[in-house]
């Protein structure tokens, strides 16, 4: 019986791609032998030799040398075709992997970087999605400690080959580490957490140019760790950079960023929830897609970045604008419901709102800042306590997120609120400003602060179509 990759239920179905590795392997496992055939392969035959040498690394450990030896010799692609399947099984496999092939996996990644395989940086950032925020299961642990040994190990090969791939290791790392360190009674965290520190600080040390990449999120991200003592200085160092926080907050985090910190399983299903599902038949989803990827309290936090992929990598075409399936706002506010932690909670709706502090027209996405204002209009009056905090968290932030640069927040927060209206997102501020249920000092901070870009309203909202 051959060796599956996988678990598998007695009534679920074959994997497709599981099925062409072990009809591969099956087919030439004479000719994964030594001494190798000196034979010229066609396309399809090179094709099949790459699944089955793929599945021999994968399930036999022992002879994975062998095996990569086999690669090296055959190859004519730059091993193209071989890291694109290691990445399929990867993005669709990873949940079900049994644990010898996940350390296989990570070998295979370690011997492709070593070669500059075609492609090898996405394979990197596909098994970086696989790391759960909030997840302190074992298996989780063991992937994010060796991934960070993969980053820290071949560092300098990154730096010199793709040292974009180490400002994405950046993103996790330090999104990863705002988890663990809230947990100080796991001695499992400690030499994991070090390990993560060492590398995020390496990285804003050496390579400070690769962290401006990532734009204003970076900052969002360090907020979370300015209580660790490794982070402090370069806290105070990038503060004191005044021009480099200024050009941070004007450049819009890059949407991929946001789809490191879904798994590629999540992902799929939170796209067919956005592009499927009528709006009143969501409910069902919902509760399923919460008994998988939120079951437990810790794993509260990946809320923040389901938010932060719906706002700003999830937007939606014109055929599902008007068409009746489930809008974002609907999903973020029962995302909002889902959080039973205070700090949880606080930085989901920064993750909401954290566009609209740093707004501009000729940078920044429409679709990123809509969710907030359609989740506050359609609130009222069934769930007016949602508008009123959603609405109190937003002034809070104008005053208090960074007193140094309020200017520049008011700025963009009201620029998004002009912007709203001219596009159409909402023809009318009046159900907010004329709402007899809304606090009368919020009613009076949203009018100023409507009056400062001179947006005045109409009386009824309709969605936005953006080509």
């Amino acid at each position: 019986m051959a060796f599956s990759l996988i678990h598998k239920s007695p009534y679920e179905a074959d994997s497709p791609l599981e099925s062409s590795l072990t009809e591969a392997f099956r087919l030439l496992e004479p000719e994964l032998r030594p001494p190798f055939p000196l034979t010229i392969c066609t396309e399809a035959e090179y094709f099949n030799l790459n699944r089955a040498i793929l599945y021999g690394i994968l399930s036999e450990a022992h002879y994975a040398k062998v095996h990569f030896k086999h690669l090296h010799g055959i190859v004519t692609d730059g091993y193209c075709f071989f890291t694109s399947l290691v990445c399929k099984v990867v993005d669709e496999l990873y949940a079900k992997v049994v644990e010898s092939v996940k350390v296989q996996l990570v070998y295979v990644c370690l011997e492709l970087v070593d070669v500059s395989a075609v492609g090898v940086d996405v394979l990197l950032v596909a098994l970086l999605r696989q790391i759960r925020g909030g997840d302190f299961s074992e298996s989780n642990l063991w992937l994010c400690s060796r991934m960070v040994d993969v980053f820290t190990g071949k560092w300098e090969c990154l730096v010199e080959e793709q040292p974009m791939v180490l400002s994405s290791a950046l993103y996790v790392f330090l999104r990863v580490l705002s988890d663990h360190c809230r947990v100080c009674l796991n001695p499992k965290l400690n030499n994991l957490k070090e390990k993560e520190i060492e590398f995020c600080v390496r990285v804003f040390r050496d390579q400070f140019h690769l962290c401006l990449r990532i734009g204003r999120d970076l900052i969002r991200l360090l907020q979370d760790l300015v209580h660790v003592p490794e982070f402090q200085d370069i806290w105070k160092d990038l503060l004191s950079r005044s021009k480099d926080v200024s050009q941070l907050y004007r450049t819009r985090t890059c949407s991929r960023y946001f789809l490191l910190r879904i798994t590629s399983e999540m992902e799929t299903h939170l796209r067919f929830l956005l592009t499927q599902v009528k709006l009143g038949s969501q409910t069902r989803y919902q509760i399923w897609f919460g008994r998988k990827f939120l079951n437990v309290s810790e794993k509260e936090t990946v809320v923040i970045d389901i938010v932060r992929f719906i706002c700003c990598a999830h937007h939606p075409s014109n055929d599902v604008l008007l068409s009746n399936v489930t809008p974002r706002w609907v999903i973020v506010g029962w995302l909002l419901k889902c959080c039973t932690k205070n700090h949880v909670e606080a930085n989901a709706k920064l993750a909401l709102f954290y566009d609209w502090l740093f707004f501009d027209e000729g940078v920044d996405n429409i679709m990123n800042i809509e969710p907030a204002i359609l989740l506050m209009v359609n609130s009222v009056p069934k769930y007016i306590h949602m508008t009123h905090n959603l609405l109190e968290f937003l002034f809070l932030l104008v005053d208090h997120y960074d007193i140094d640069r309020k200017d520049l927040i008011l700025k963009g927060v009201s620029c998004a609120l002009d912007v709203l209206k001219r596009k159409g997102v909402v023809q009318s501020f009046d159900v907010l400003t004329c709402c007899d249920a809304l606090s009368p000092f919020l009613k009076e901070r949203l009018v100023k602060m409507l009056s400062w870009k001179n947006v005045s309203g109409f009386n009824h909202l309709q969605p936005v179509f953006l080509t």
